[in-house]
C-alpha cells in the first residue's frame, strides 16, 4: 500500500470540518439564547395578562 504524501498533507491543512463544527457551535449558541429569551419574555408576558386579566375581573365586579 502506497500513500500519497500529499494526500496526507491536504488532509491534515484542510480545515473544513474545524470550520463547520465552529458554524454550529456558534449556531447552537444563538439557539440557545433565543430560546431562553424566548421563554423569560413568555412568563412575564403570562404574569403580566394575569394581571389584566384580575384587574378587568375585579373592576367588573
Amino acid at each position: 500500500m502506497r500513500i500519497d504524501v500529499n494526500a496526507v498533507s491536504r488532509w491534515i491543512d484542510d480545515e473544513g470540518g474545524v470550520t463547520s463544527i465552529e458554524y454550529a457551535l456558534i449556531g447552537m449558541l444563538i439557539a440557545v439564547v433565543i430560546v431562553s429569551a424566548v421563554s423569560a419574555l413568555g412568563t412575564k408576558m403570562h404574569d403580566l395578562y394575569q394581571t389584566v386579566a384580575s384587574q378587568i375581573i375585579a373592576a367588573v365586579h
